[in-house]
């Protein structure tokens, strides 16, 4: 019997593999931590392992796809592998992936202690103290209320649900004591705390008043979900809470707005919200999601959307065409825009995106930093607090160290010296 937990059977070996987003690695964290506090082994390769779980994006036909040679590759390696699969793809699941071979069960969405009792393994949750990465993730809420066209991920998650704010807060301390920063994470994080009556602006302020020393960073936010106390909080000090906003935008057309059934904000809106954010922060990083060759997307959409991401500051950009996805009403859209033609489009989009890019880093050239060093050592990078990713100049700082830094250009390339400001 496992004396942890009481299930039989003797200690497993489990490989481990998370695809898709912040919220799918916080959710394998915790796997992981649920795992190992039952006595078990996680191992690199599923040749060294006696089963599988493997997390699952279902935001494109290109990452389900992915997950599916994932498992098959695996199998090809281990014949004898037991396979679970969770998250978004395996709630949506029809029966592809549990027709994979070495598949044995498959686990919608984040359900962390099923996915394990799965595996015979035990069941009881374990949330993680110290994650594997460098940064820590904090999911503080799941599922969204909102119903957009084109994502598959509230079909897969559900309605929102927050987490209560001490919960948090304890959580968030635990982690403070071995990573230097904390990025909050979820499906919707921008309406944190509705159905609890909170906010997300109340839940920083608490993190910042009750976690010292800590950087916290939000993983995505609705530029026009940014009030006033959250706009206080991410601009006021920078090594509390990193001044950066990555605001999902998918299209600059108002009419490929309104077909996406994004009807809280329009071009306008969203511009209004980002300027009067970056006006009080110089420093401030700002990235964004934009769909290319969504149904229905004329050359006219597709350029408005093009001049307003050249108009407003971005420093880094996520394109891709848009991927139909089985259930989604936009499926059902007329005027499908060619394969080929979103590509282009895409392609053009992610020029723009490198050129800000790359401004953004010029302009940075010469100026402090506040840098945490991510990565192995052979390949140690740093991230800044706007959220540029720079290589160090020696002498490298160990995984996981803070330190103030001051940022130099070299061949368009950003380097950060440590120990200078």
């Amino acid at each position: 019997m496992d004396r942890e937990r009481g299930h039989p059977g003797p200690p497993l070996r489990v490989y481990l593999a998370t695809h898709g987003c912040r919220a799918n690695q916080y959710d394998s964290a915790a796997v992981r931590a649920t795992l190992e506090a039952g006595g078990h082994a996680l191992v690199d390769a599923p040749e060294g392992a006696d089963a599988a779980i493997f997390n699952s994006c279902a935001v494109t036909a290109e990452a389900e796809a992915d997950l599916r040679q994932a498992v098959r590759r695996a199998a090809r390696r281990n014949p004898a592998l037991r396979t679970v699969v969770m998250g978004c793809a395996a709630a949506l699941d029809r029966g592809a992936i549990a027709a994979l071979p070495s598949v044995t069960h498959v686990v919608p969405g984040a359900a962390v202690e099923e996915a394990v009792r799965a595996l015979g393994a035990g069941s009881s949750l374990v949330r993680p103290v110290r994650q594997s990465g460098a940064r820590a993730l904090l999911r503080i809420q799941d599922g969204c209320d909102e119903h957009c066209t084109f994502c598959a991920t509230t079909l897969a998650r559900g309605a929102a649900r927050s987490r209560p704010v001490e919960e948090i807060v304890r959580e968030a301390a635990a982690l403070a004591e071995h990573h230097a920063e904390i990025v909050l994470t979820g499906v919707h994080i921008g309406r944190y705390g509705e159905d609890l009556g909170a906010s997300l602006a109340r839940l920083v302020a608490a993190l910042v008043a009750r976690v010292p020393a800590v950087r916290f960073r939000l993983s995505s936010v609705e530029a026009t979900e940014v009030d006033d106390a959250l706009a206080e909080l991410l601009t006021g000090d920078a090594r509390r809470v990193a001044p950066w906003l990555h605001a999902p935008l998918q299209s600059g057309s108002d009419a490929v707005l309104r077909r996406m059934g994004r009807h809280w904000y329009d071009a306008a809106s969203y511009a209004r919200a980002v300027e009067r954010l970056a006006a009080r922060a110089p420093r401030l990083g700002l990235g964004a999601d934009v769909i290319a060759g969504f149904p229905g997307e004329s050359a006219a959409d597709h350029a408005a959307t093009a001049a307003l991401l050249r108009a407003l500051p971005f420093t880094a950009l996520h394109v891709f065409p848009y991927s139909p996805r089985p259930g989604t009403a936009a499926v059902r859209l007329a005027r499908a825009v060619p394969r080929a033609e979103a590509a282009a489009r895409a392609a053009e989009l992610r020029a723009i995106g490198e050129e800000k890019g790359a401004a953004h880093r010029a302009w940075r050239a010469g100026t402090p930093a506040d840098v945490v060093a991510l990565g192995p050592a052979r390949a140690r990078r740093g991230l800044t607090e706007d959220n540029l990713t720079v290589r160090w100049r020696e002498p490298v700082p160990p995984r996981g160290a803070r330190l103030d830094a001051r940022l130099e250009l070299d061949g368009g390339a950003l380097f950060a010296r440590a120990g200078l400001r």
